[in-house]
């Protein structure tokens, strides 16, 4: 039985989009690496907070079908540069339930186990649903102040909250809290100003046209510098926070559309990060709006929650939809190339979805490719009934042709994401494609 402190996938949980026939002995097995990477790893790799992915690659490839053997592959293949857990400190977990000391403790990586013992505690007194609405959507000073570092670190914390709730597993919902606890705070006030300002605006448009417009006001698009630390915080909140915030809070989200606006969100996110190509250079995925993607499925799987609330439904999803905005920005807002998707040319043009899988299931990384394919095929479900509407530029065979973009991609020479795909550049150090492609 999973549990606060043990994970253990089963077949009545395989995910939000997974495929046909998978087996127990695969859920034994990703059960068995899950535990271990639980047990005996810490949420950050190194020093410099660089995330664990062991949590989000193996419930990935197990939903896309691997075997016994390539699920252990992965995580032999990634265990090895993961630093040891740290043991909690029982007088500071106790002490956690003082809302001062919960948040003083905030944004320190050091104090990781002692959240992450508080957490489980909470999930075994009132149950995993109970927890999360307490600790995350209360909308009081401790939550918000968790539910906001939820879309901090590139969206990490709430790409592990979605593992968590998607396929069941509490112990991995009290790391995504515990995690999201020691992230830094800085994107909350242009989350929470977002919100104040979206409630008090009638002018509402759809993702598309917003990242549009975005492109022709060249303060903002122009905000981040390629030498900043941190193209959000050092760029679009230094220099144009303002500027964001009043196109950000146009994109709203009402109680009776969630489903649609969900679907908008996820073929919005892959239409500036599938777009994102500089040719003649090859084709390669920017690396900050792949996250944007990775992360849309899970809001599918919250909105089939019928613990959360329509309000925190929508409150999740906003902030989603402005972080994506201001992800976008902060890479120099792209054209999104179309053609460069419409015509893209396949390494191996007759291959299926399900070839697809297999190749990514197999391909050695961790975890980001495998990601990317399982939203794109996601999406494809869940965008497929807005083929007509304009809101969704992505739709009938550019989402098979972006799968191929993505295997294709990482299986190519050179780095397998290109880092801040706006920039020139980003794109020196790659090749030019051959003549054929261009």
């Amino acid at each position: 039985m999973a549990t606060a402190s043990n994970i253990q996938l089963s077949l009545a949980h395989c995910g939000e989009y997974h495929v046909p026939d998978i087996t127990t002995e695969s859920a034994v097995m990703g059960s068995e690496v899950l535990q271990e990477n639980h047990e005996m790893h810490h949420i950050f790799f190194n020093q410099s907070g660089f995330h664990n992915h062991i949590a989000h690659h193996i419930p990935t490839v197990f939903a896309l079908g691997a075997s016994p053997a390539a699920i252990r592959k992965h995580y032999q293949n990634n265990k090895s540069y993961q630093r040891p857990s740290k043991t909690s400190h029982r007088d500071v977990v106790r002490d956690l339930h003082d809302p001062a000391v919960f948040l003083k403790h905030l944004g320190q990586e050091a104090y990781y186990s002692d959240y992450l013992a508080f957490y489980q505690d909470q999930i075994d007194l009132h149950g995993c649903e109970e927890a999360v609405n307490n600790c995350l959507l209360r909308d009081d000073e401790c939550a918000n102040a968790i539910l906001v570092r939820m879309y901090a670190g590139f969206l990490h914390p709430i790409i592990h909250l979605g593992f968590g709730i998607e396929f069941n597993q509490p112990a991995i919902v009290a790391e995504a809290l515990a995690q999201a606890a020691v992230h830094e705070g800085w994107i909350g006030p242009f989350l929470l100003e977002t919100e104040k300002a979206a409630a008090g605006t009638q002018v509402s448009r759809s993702l598309v046209e917003i990242l549009d417009q975005i492109r022709t006001d060249p303060k903002l698009r122009m905000a981040a510098h390629w030498d900043d630390d941190n193209k959000v915080r050092d760029g679009i909140l230094a220099r144009a926070p303002n500027e964001m915030v009043k196109f950000a809070a146009q994109w709203k989200v009402g109680l009776d559309e969630l489903e649609a606006k969900t679907a908008e969100m996820t073929n919005a996110a892959v239409y500036f990060t599938g777009g994102a190509q500089h040719p003649p250079k090859q084709t390669k995925f920017d690396f900050y709006y792949m996250h944007c993607v990775n992360s849309s499925i899970f809001f599918s799987s919250f909105l089939k929650q019928p613990w959360i609330t329509a309000v925190n439904k929508v409150r999740l999803l906003q902030f989603k939809g402005w972080l994506d905005l201001a992800m976008y920005t902060s890479r120099r807002a792209p054209d999104p190339l179309l053609d460069e998707i419409v015509h893209y040319q396949p390494k191996h043009p007759e291959g299926s979805w399900d070839e697809i899988f297999k190749r990514v299931v197999e391909h050695e990384d961790d975890g980001h490719a495998s990601k990317l394919v399982r939203a794109l095929k996601h999406g494809q479900q869940i965008c497929k009934p807005h083929n007509v509407d304009p809101r969704f530029r992505v739709k009938d065979n550019m989402w098979l042709n972006l799968a191929h973009m993505a295997i294709d991609s990482v299986e190519d020479t050179g780095d397998p994401w290109v880092r801040s795909a706006g920039f020139d550049e980003a794109w020196e150090k790659y090749e030019d494609r051959p003549r054929a492609q261009l």
